[in-house]
């Protein structure tokens, strides 16, 4: 029996024509080692879209070092395009794994990361490079960003549903070490031509009467070998999933449950929260504390969100997503709070807090900073672990008495709504990525300080405080999870 079994087991980027994980059995023999063999290929690819989406934040800071001359506010617009960007493709990444299949899919939105990486190591060598290209080049930043609905999506295919909240936290929060990544590596590799010729001539800058090389071609052209690997692995290694294939309007069905759009407006408060403090985070040092350089502890944040994810999904696993999710908000809502406390009280007047250090405290900020970047990696687990839940509880209240095969089939439907929902609502959680740096330049240029931004982050954190608590957290909720 052991040796037919090791016999049928499927070849890498073969079609898995038989997928039960709910199995035990199943599970045991031959599903598990599958499912880490494909979260473990798509693990390193999701980290170089993170990388490939944010590698903005970081060049931009140093594109007027250069010698480009824009302001604040196009600073700030492209940090803030490649979420914008990012965000609109996931709406349509969200359902290419069941029209396509994961390997497919995985390889091929792999290997578009290719365009923005090789076009920003052209770009910056020029001098003449005009602002709209730049623009351009970071709009297709955004195909990093799109390639996380997608992988999300198809990893939920593969796991039961209590290592849903493991599985989907690993491959996010390890995918989201991609931001911290390009944020630490990025500044070391721009200080030397570690390409040698075939990576260009560096550009000089001053700073404090000294002057210095720069290689800042190497943000994007660091990238290329990784991605060219990555890609290559998923063609040959992942498989496809034969069950999971739908068709758009299979999954369209996902428009009209009133929980997608409940859990896109509470992913939106998490992952938004992340991506976008992660996108503005050196800027927001650079014009608050001109003192300090950003790129210094830029890195730090997105780390520290990345890392504890996969604990929220844990966590969630253990206590469950709601009560997680509720009091992850709270903290977030007070640590904005502080935050405003730290700021310089300088040309925002009236929109600054009356109490704090009337020339801010940097510490104090950063430390502000670490906590609502690991409370929106809890978060970010915690919400992802709702989903899988609430999708299958509600198929099975559908299902209740209708015998056996309408449970199995329950499941399968529970299985692709949850799927699309993921995609989905991380697509609406990743405009985060737009709104946040685009709110402090906004707020910056007409009050002179980001405080009318972080005041509006707040309300916003306590609507889904509100949300978290009616239909999910408290007793007698509508879909407790």
């Amino acid at each position: 029996m052991i040796t037919q079994a090791a016999s049928t087991r499927p070849k890498f980027g073969s079609v898995l024509h038989i997928w039960t994980p709910e199995d035990k059995a199943f599970w045991r023999r031959e599903g598990n080692a599958i499912a880490k063999l494909n979260l473990w290929i798509s693990i390193p690819a999701l980290l170089l879209a993170f990388a490939v989406w944010m590698v903005w934040s970081v060049v931009v800071v140093n594109l007027p070092n250069i010698g480009f001359r824009f302001t604040t506010n196009q600073l700030f617009w492209l940090a803030a395009l490649p979420g914008l960007c990012g965000a609109t493709l996931r709406i349509f990444y969200s359902f290419m794994v069941p029209i396509f299949g994961g390997r497919k899919w995985t390889a091929i939105s792999t290997a578009s990361l290719l365009l923005p990486a090789l076009g920003i190591g052209f770009a910056v060598q020029d001098p003449t490079t005009s602002y709209p290209t730049f623009l351009i080049l970071a709009l297709l930043c955004g195909f990093g960003g799109g390639n996380f609905a997608s992988s999300m999506a198809n990893i939920s295919f593969f796991f039961p549903k209590e290592r849903k909240g493991s599985a989907l936290g690993l491959n996010a929060g390890l995918g989201n070490l991609g931001v911290s990544t390009v944020q630490f590596v990025v500044p070391l590799v721009i200080t030397a031509g570690v390409f040698g010729a075939l990576g260009g001539e560096p550009q000089s800058w001053v700073k404090s009467d000294e002057t210095r090389q720069m290689w800042l071609q190497n943000a994007g052209f660091i990238w290329v070998p990784f991605i060219l690997l990555s890609t290559i692995a998923a063609w040959f290694g992942m498989n496809d999933i034969a069950s999971a294939r739908a068709s758009f309007s299979e999954q369209a069905v996902i428009f009209k449950r009133k929980h997608n759009w409940l859990m896109c407006w509470l992913y939106l408060g998490t992952f938004g929260s992340f991506i976008g403090y992660s996108a503005g985070f050196p800027l927001l040092i650079n014009s608050q504390f001109p003192q300090v350089d950003a790129l210094d502890y830029a890195w730090l944040g997105p780390l520290v969100g990345a890392v504890i994810r996969p604990f929220g999904g844990w966590l969630s696993d253990k206590l469950g997503g709601a009560p997680v999710t509720f009091w992850n908000f709270i903290a977030m809502a007070l640590a904005v709070v502080g935050v405003l406390y730290f700021l310089p009280k300088g040309a925002a007047g009236a929109l600054a807090l009356p109490w704090g250090p009337a020339s801010g405290d940097f510490y104090g900020f950063l430390t502000m900073f670490m906590l609502l970047f690991l409370t929106a990696g809890i978060g970010n687990g915690s919400t992802f672990r709702m989903i899988p839940v609430i999708f299958l509880t509600e198929r099975m209240r559908d299902a209740e008495g209708r015998g056996t095969e309408a449970k199995e089939q329950a499941v399968k439907d529970a299985n692709k709504e949850a799927a699309a929902v993921l995609g989905f609502s991380s697509a609406i959680g990743a405009y985060g990525g737009f709104f946040i740096p685009k709110s402090y330049g906004t707020s910056i240029a007409m009050t002179g300080g980001p405080e009318g931004a972080l005041y509006m982050f707040i309300v916003f954190y306590l609507t889904c405080i509100a949300m978290t608590w009616w239909y999910y957290a408290r007793r007698q909720a509508e879909m407790p999870c």
